[in-house]
């Protein structure tokens, strides 16, 4: 369990060429490990969304839904492993679709390993050291971000420039995949409001 969940991430994360050989290759990523990461990420929204320090977190607690938090997170999510695995194909990636949510899953660990000790530290902190917990963040951020590009760039086999072009074209591929989506539901609700509407006249004149 320690390898899985902290000694192999870690590796990724400090060796990424080596580290995501090995996660390639060898078969040594977990989905479940990934999975697990993810499900840690949703609830780490949660978290800090309640528990953050009081002179940073300018949400209120009772307003919270959990159920909107873990949405959106999957949802995310959800967009980038489609939209990167549809772009990756046209553009001959190695990368299968479960290495690409394999490889979001561990890209997460940096921000869950630092994330949730800072988000403790935040309730110990005056205002002027606030900027610390805010440094500790953006180690976290940026080193998920690095995990990220760096397993897209493994998986896929590609070079610097080509994963760059793939990381632009996967946002396009997500806001477009937004666009029809919310079209989608605009239409379908458009639709409920037609039948419900004749529903009720026919209930008038009958």
């Amino acid at each position: 369990m320690w390898f899985d969940f902290i000694k192999f991430p870690k590796y990724i994360m400090l060796h990424p060429f080596d580290g995501y050989d090995e996660f390639k290759r060898y078969k040594k990523g977990k989905m479940s490990v990934a999975l697990i990461f993810i499900a840690l990420y949703a609830f780490f929204r949660i978290f800090t969304y309640q528990n953050e320090g009081f002179l940073i977190n300018e949400r209120n607690p009772l307003m919270l839904n959990s159920l909107q938090e873990i949405f959106s997170v999957v949802l995310l999510l959800g967009l980038f492993t489609i939209g990167n695995w549809s772009v990756t194909t046209l553009m001959e990636g190695k990368g299968s679709f479960k290495e690409i949510v394999m490889t979001t899953g561990y890209a997460l660990f940096p921000l869950i390993i630092i994330g949730y000790p800072s988000v403790i530290l935040s309730n110990f902190l005056t205002m002027e050291e606030m900027a610390f917990y805010q440094l500790l963040m953006g180690i976290a951020y940026g080193l998920t971000a690095w995990m990220l590009f760096m397993g897209v760039l493994n998986i896929h086999q590609y070079g610097l420039g080509k994963t760059i072009v793939a990381f632009i074209l996967t946002v396009v591929a997500m806001a477009v995949m937004m666009f029809f989506g919310l079209l989608f539901f605009d239409l379908i609700q458009q639709f409920i409001e037609f039948v419900a509407s004749i529903y009720e006249e026919l209930n008038l004149r009958y």
